[in-house]
């Protein structure tokens, strides 16, 4: 299952037009994966897109963004997220294509089994 919350919160400042914060960075199957997306205020924001992806396993979301109008802070959840080495993304698109970038790693372990 696959939640994306969209919250209010203060501007990004310093010429930043997009900054991500990814939790937990090491986790145990199935893991929740939880991105933070803040992005500056701008009339050319239009989409946000996140992506976590490894070598077996694909997730992406994306939301539109109102401009100047939108919130700056974007919460995307990532459920039951398997075993793996991923790089989570989030791009930020404006009317003339891809404005900023923001990449992580995450690392997906498996899960501790019960010894019989």
């Amino acid at each position: 299952m696959l939640a994306v919350w969209v919250c209010a919160a203060s501007r990004v400042t310093g010429g930043e037009p997009l900054r991500m914060q990814l939790f937990p960075a090491v986790a145990r199957e199935p893991a929740v994966l939880t991105i933070r997306v803040t992005v500056e205020s701008a009339d050319e924001h239009r989409v946000l897109q996140v992506v976590a992806e490894s070598s077996t396993f694909y997730r992406s979301s994306e939301v539109q963004i109102d401009g100047k109008r939108a919130a700056a802070l974007n919460v995307f959840e990532f459920r039951n997220v398997p075993t793996g080495l991923y790089q989570v993304t989030s791009v930020l698109i404006g009317p003339r294509g891809q404005r900023a970038t923001a990449s992580r790693v995450a690392r997906i372990e498996p899960a501790v089994r019960a010894r019989p």
